[in-house]
């Protein structure tokens, strides 16, 4: 669709977007067309954090990733405190590399199929990435459990991480790499999606 020029034109498209939708969504997604907008974007601001505080977990259930990711976004640019900041930039970094790889993915025919072979494979040694990297232990990896205890005192801090939860969340639930990997994982004290 491209960036539409004019705000009110923007302001309507928006609205039929959300049409049928609770009004608090579209609500939420003009504030924050508003502040990538520059529309007077310290009060709009200040009126999108407002509604985190009190709609928290209706806009983390309610909202898709897109809306999420934006909000997050949001808050990675404008919140005056660094460890929200920072913990909404994770939540954006986290989406977008999943972004990147299933584009990549899409893009070059990647096989939907698990191919066992290759499971042996790196699980028997083959486990060279690039540059010092290694592939995920297939079944049995502790890599994403312990990235998830990490996660989780931001997690814990306010709208910013309970949003950063919410969208890890349903990266183990759509078709990414986090699910796909979840789906073959057998080792239940490493599971990461808990």
């Amino acid at each position: 669709m491209g960036q539409i020029k004019s705000l009110d034109k923007h302001m309507d498209n928006l609205r039929i977007q959300f049409a049928g939708k609770p009004e608090l969504l579209f609500h939420h997604a003009k504030l924050i067309v508003l502040v990538r907008r520059e529309f007077d974007t310290h009060e709009n601001y200040r009126r999108f954090r407002a509604l985190w505080e009190r709609e928290s977990a209706f806009l983390r259930e309610r909202s898709d990733l897109r809306w999420l990711v934006s909000a997050a976004d949001t808050f990675a640019d404008h919140d005056e405190d660094p460890l929200t900041r920072a913990t909404a930039m994770m939540t954006s970094l986290l989406v977008n590399t999943i972004k990147v790889c299933e584009t990549d993915r899409f893009i070059h025919g990647g096989e939907s199929t698990v191919q066992k072979e290759r499971i042996k494979r790196v699980n028997n040694g083959y486990r060279a990435l690039f540059d010092g990297l290694t592939f995920i232990n297939v079944g049995i990896d502790d890599t994403l459990r312990n990235m998830r205890w990490r996660l989780e005192p931001y997690f814990a801090h306010g709208p910013a991480g309970e949003l950063a939860a919410e969208v890890f969340a349903r990266l183990q639930e759509h078709d990414t790499a986090y699910s796909r990997l979840r789906a073959l994982h057998h080792r239940q004290r490493n599971a990461w999606w808990d």
